[in-house]
């Protein structure tokens, strides 16, 4: 199972919509999109879990797709980084 980090949605995107647009490449296993906590709005991304391959096509497929004139950003969800202040304490 693969998580896809989905970004630059408009803010009026729905689950439904984001689920439609991945499902045109396989099964999606879950959805899970960023919303304001006043108004619920989408906060311009999301992440969708997906079979290995399916992810992997629907991010060919998708990544600088647009939707409602935002080019959308599709790629493998990647591990935080360590953003340490670089100092080391003992």
């Amino acid at each position: 199972m693969k998580t896809v980090f989905v970004g630059n949605l408009p803010s009026d995107t729905t689950e439904q919509e984001v689920t439609e647009m991945f499902a045109a490449y396989g099964r999606v296993h879950g959805l899970r999109l960023t919303q304001d906590v006043f108004t619920g709005a989408c906060r311009g991304f999301g992440f969708v879990k997906m079979e290995g391959h399916e992810a992997r096509a629907a991010i060919g497929a998708l990544n600088g797709r647009e939707l409602r004139g935002q080019r959308l950003k599709v790629n493998e969800e990647r591990a935080p980084t360590d953003r340490g202040g670089g100092r080391h304490r003992r």
